[in-house]
């Protein structure tokens, strides 16, 4: 176990927390007209935000104390978990089913998404993986047992199915690799069965189809699959530069579905305008900004690739939302992180700052005060390393 010697990251932490508390709002100006309509409680989303905020804050606390280096030592367990979770998703009586997809696990007192934990299962295996077998990165055999377990991750979410998951797996699994020193040929080797696959994968769903011919023109279907998109643009067009202000949206009035979890970045369009939508987007960036200096920082290789993993999938995950809800790509059910409606989601993205966070304690302060050392002359003249 190492030492702390690192600092905690308020900044991170900072930005996490107003992102949390953040959503928790926008959650309930989002949800309060259709959660009265349909539970007779104007406050169900956003108690159960409130629930999903407050462990998952209290996550990093208990995250940033723990030594990372726990997690490379349960990597397996935690891999071995993640596909467990995955698989009860396909039984009867323990997962749900919900418009059409089995992604959801029922447990006494909420439901649990099992594609949230996966992701991070792989990151931390992938992490381990190639920090203890780095050497053998820049050869094809060598990333072939990632690329066989994220695969097998892969092929149980888009069985749910769930591509929007399993396409933000697809891009997370590249970005590791490609951190972890995989060559820039192996991507081109392994680009020609994605790009084969993706289009099989819309054909044999129709729906998915439809949902491509309404990204083309969803005015061709202005009340199947292209209303949803065309509900958001009417939400972010309306929003001006400064908004109609904070609880105004008038597309929550159940125009706009799913406008607390994957549209909701419509409505803080909408309410708090392109001047609000930049402050969010900045403090995304912030975070992932953060993420990746502490990736920098980090004092071994699995502090690294862990960081940078987690770096990458907030930055997917954020990205592709976005691009969503602004008709960039076709319509797909993705989470804003931390912002979302979904405990899940929220407290397994705050755990992973937990692990940012306990990684910057743990960072070398050597590596941190590298400038103030600077070279010598001993007195056989050789140059030699001094603190000043």
């Amino acid at each position: 176990m190492n030492k702390a010697s690192g600092k905690f990251d308020w900044i991170l932490f900072a930005t996490t927390a107003f992102l949390v508390v953040f959503g928790v709002v926008m959650v309930y100006s989002a949800s309060s007209y259709s959660a009265m309509i349909h539970y007779g409680n104007k406050y169900f989303f956003m108690f159960k935000q409130i629930f999903g905020a407050t462990l998952g804050l209290a996550m990093i606390g208990v995250m940033s104390f723990v030594d990372y280096h726990l997690l490379y030592k349960l990597r397996y367990v935690i891999l071995a978990v993640s596909f467990v979770l995955l698989a009860l998703v396909f039984i009867p009586g323990i997962g749900v089913e919900s418009y059409g997809a089995r992604r959801w696990i029922n447990l006494p007192f909420f439901s649990m998404q099992a594609s949230e934990v996966s992701k991070f299962g792989f990151i931390i295996f992938t992490a381990a993986y190639m920090a203890k077998h780095h050497d053998k990165m820049t050869k094809m055999g060598g990333i072939m047992p990632v690329l066989l377990v994220g695969g097998a991750i892969c092929l149980l979410i888009i069985l749910e199915p769930n591509m929007s998951i399993t396409l933000c797996m697809i891009m997370l699994m590249f970005i590791m690799l490609f951190i972890g020193g995989a060559k820039i040929k192996h991507f081109f080797i392994l680009a020609i069965p994605v790009i084969v696959l993706i289009p099989v994968l819309i054909i044999i769903e129709p729906y998915r189809l439809n949902r491509l011919m309404a990204f083309l023109d969803p005015w061709k279907s202005p009340l199947g699959e292209g209303y949803q998109l065309i509900q958001s643009f009417y939400s972010l067009g309306s929003g001006g530069f400064f908004g109609l202000g904070l609880f105004n949206s008038r597309q929550k009035y159940l125009f706009l579905p799913f406008s607390e979890s994957d549209f909701i970045f419509s409505i803080i369009g909408e309410e708090l305008g392109l001047a609000g939508s930049i402050i969010v987007i900045g403090a995304f960036l912030l975070l992932i900004f953060r993420a990746t200096l502490i990736a920098q920082r980090a004092p071994d290789m699995f502090g690294c690739f862990t960081a940078g993993g987690i770096a990458a999938i907030i930055a997917v995950q954020v990205l592709v939302n976005i691009a969503v809800v602004t008709g960039s790509i076709p319509p797909t059910g993705l989470p804003l992180p931390f912002v979302s409606a979904g405990s899940t989601s929220l407290i397994v993205f705050c755990t992973s700052v937990g692990v940012l966070e306990s990684i910057s304690l743990r960072s070398h302060s050597s590596v941190l005060m590298l400038k103030k050392f600077k070279p010598v002359k001993t007195k056989k003249g050789k140059k030699n390393k001094k603190s000043e």
